[in-house]
């Protein structure tokens, strides 16, 4: 165990972020912290760094072990370069090696004892240099700034005159090549394109520390962590696996709480039911079975109900009229911004129904194309062709969509005001804005935040071809599945930018990459994508035609219809045994109706002069009842059991 925290609290104000967490990091294991936005995911990184106090708890680091920290923000400040920057890191070696030099110079001078002890002096720093990587740490700085995505050309870039996201890759270079024994990222892929990122997915494979990751990008997750560390409702618990199987846990988990939830209230209810028909049936051996039923119920432990998990985002995208079967024709487009050619005589057309992500490292053009698709930007040259009753709902990552002075219900009323005052507060409260959330101005909102209200007035637009651009960006883990959710049930046509590989691979039909100012074109999600890729590249760029298409096969479906007739005939089963069932409950209340009726004319038969005095008689209608009380218990005990 490398990493310990015990009972970590932490309160603002009157919020609780967290309560009680505890887990632990073994030796170079990878894990991930995962929840809703708010979680506290961010506070519990500074909490481990020391760079926050705990209310309470502590955090033990085993001895001598170094931690290293990628905060989400970063406020790099330096006159020097990228690669001075980097170089930073390398100080210790940079200084050994200028003594290693130091040294060398004086043997060429020195004799007898003094060279000796020189001698040793050279070989002990040699072996440390050599430990150190020494003669490789240029190569080394060179091969992660290209990693992250840095060309040699940025290399002499002054670090004060980066943009945020480049001082991020700065700074998480800076951090990988100082090789801490733990390191704890917050959001390491919010500005790296896919190659950085599977880079950086094989560098920490291989990194021989432990890592602690706070990320929404589940396919990275997927691929590195084998521990999740979840935060909700302030409290951690500990999961063993990657974010997939994670998530089937928990759906599991929660459908068996939702489960035991839902069959102890249905049992609860079967039992009121049970105890007021005993008490109906007003035996004293009926009453008394009563009355111990109630006493069980009283002792019964009451499961609470698992929390919504419908509380996010809750989306329906339809389009109010079907396009033709032609949705976009893209015919020779080519966009250049001075010397910088993006792309040139590319061409691809979309059919109805088709969810395509456009893909492709930064720089290459995408959100460009889809600029050039909504008017928003000129091509060069090439022709766009909308096909018939085409209706286009744009989401702008930028959200220039919206009025920064408008609030969110003037937003919506001035864009659709057809709508009456309880639609559109139903359709915020949908992406979470509710009570006072709707008289916000745009400008105080966070980028979730602009992005929910755009994905708000998509939602109303009723468009039939949805181009979105990076729609996944700044919602967390559940708002994302709930999207994808959406787009999948979308009865329209679909096309977007995204990073993120596993938004993708949930909802993509086709994938059109952007590579050497062409494109590629792949019939299939991300998975098929990666298995794909450098087949298909190789023959695009050689101007081959490359087939990607793949069919369901005759034996899955032969297997499916097998599978559905044997359920059908164990429904068909179960239906007629419960109506077998249901028939001898009525029977058996039928039964001990008639019973009650003759014990009840016994009694008042016994009860008469001339009977009282009639002893054969009495002896008789003595059997009688005895006879039919045994019976009774019998049939109280059967009726019980039917009626369970």
């Amino acid at each position: 165990m490398i990493l310990s925290c015990n009972n970590i609290t932490k309160t603002f104000g009157t919020d609780a972020i967290l309560s009680d967490c505890s887990f632990h990091i073994e030796e170079r294991e990878k894990a991930a912290i995962v929840g809703p936005n708010g979680a506290g995911k961010s506070t519990l990184l500074k909490i481990i760094m020391g760079r926050l106090p705990a209310d309470d708890g502590t955090v033990t680091i085993s001895k001598d072990k170094t931690l290293g920290y990628l905060a989400q923000h970063q406020n790099l400040s330096s006159d020097g370069t990228i690669y001075d920057e980097l170089l930073s890191v390398k100080k210790d070696i940079i200084a050994l090696e200028e003594k290693i030099r130091e040294t060398e110079q004086q043997m060429k001078n020195a004799t007898g004892e003094q060279l000796d002890t020189l001698l040793d002096q050279y070989t002990k720093m040699n072996h440390q240099f050599e430990l150190e990587n020494g003669y490789a740490y240029q190569s080394e700085i060179v091969g992660v700034l290209k990693g992250l995505g840095f060309t040699e050309d940025d290399f002499s870039l002054p670090v004060n005159t980066l943009s945020g996201g480049q001082k991020t890759r700065v700074a998480l270079g800076k951090l990988l090549l100082s090789k801490p024994d733990i390191i704890l990222l917050d959001e390491p892929t919010n500005h790296l394109d896919m190659e950085s990122i599977r880079w950086l997915e094989n560098y920490l494979l291989g990194y021989n520390g432990s890592v602690i990751i706070v990320a929404h990008d589940r396919y990275f997750l997927d691929r590195i962590v084998t521990k999740i560390i979840e935060i909700e409702n302030t409290h951690v618990t500990v999961f063993s696996g990657n974010y997939t199987a994670y998530a089937d846990k928990k759906k599991i988990l929660r459908n068996m709480q939702l489960k035991e939830y839902l069959n102890q209230q249905r049992e609860i209810k079967h039992q009121q039911e049970v105890i007021t028909k005993l008490k109906q049936f007003n035996r004293e051996k009926s009453i008394k079975r009563a009355e111990s039923r109630e006493k069980m119920l009283d002792k019964l432990e009451v499961v609470d109900k698992p929390a919504e998990i419908n509380d996010k985002m809750n989306i329906e995208l339809n389009p109010s009229v079907i396009s033709g079967n032609d949705v976009l024709s893209v015919s020779h487009l080519s966009k250049a911004f001075d010397d910088n050619t993006l792309f040139t005589d590319i061409s691809f057309d979309i059919k109805r129904g088709e969810r395509v992500a456009l893909i492709g490292n930064n720089g290459t053009g995408k959100t460009t194309i889809l600029k050039i698709i909504n008017d928003i930007l000129p091509a060069d040259s090439g022709e766009i062709k909308l096909g018939s009753k085409v209706t286009i709902g744009y989401y702008d990552q930028e959200h220039h969509v919206l009025d920064p002075d408008k609030t969110l219900f003037d937003e919506l009323q001035d864009a659709y005001p057809d709508l009456n005052n309880t639609q559109i507060r139903n359709t915020l409260a949908a992406f979470l804005f509710t009570n006072d959330d709707v008289f916000k101005y745009i400008r105080d909102l966070s980028g979730g935040e602009r992005g929910r209200v755009s994905l708000a007035k998509l939602m109303l637009s009723n468009a039939n071809f949805l181009i979105l651009d990076e729609p996944t960006n700044h919602l967390d883990m559940v708002s994302k599945e709930i999207l994808e959710n959406a787009l999948n049930s979308y009865t329209g046509t679909v096309l977007y930018v995204s990073h993120d590989r596993y938004f993708i691979n949930t909802t993509a039909t086709r994938i059109i990459e952007l590579v050497g100012q062409t494109t590629v074109n792949y019939i299939g999600n991300y998975d098929y994508y990666i298995e794909k890729k450098d087949a298909l590249t190789a023959a695009a760029l050689a101007g081959k035609p490359a087939d990607s298409s793949s069919a369901v096969s005759a034996a899955q479906k032969n297997a499916q219809k097998e599978s559905a007739k044997a359920d059908w005939k164990q429904s068909k089963e179960e239906q007629a045994l419960l109506k077998k069932k249901k028939n001898e409950l009525k029977k058996t209340e039928e039964r001990i109706t008639v019973i009650e009726d003759r014990l009840k004319a016994i009694e008042e038969e016994s009860a008469l002069p001339e009977v009282c005095t009639d002893t054969a008689r009495l002896l008789e209608l003595h059997k009688e009842s005895t006879k039919l009380s045994e019976e009774l218990d019998t049939l109280y005990e059967k009726w019980e059991e039917l009626s369970e």
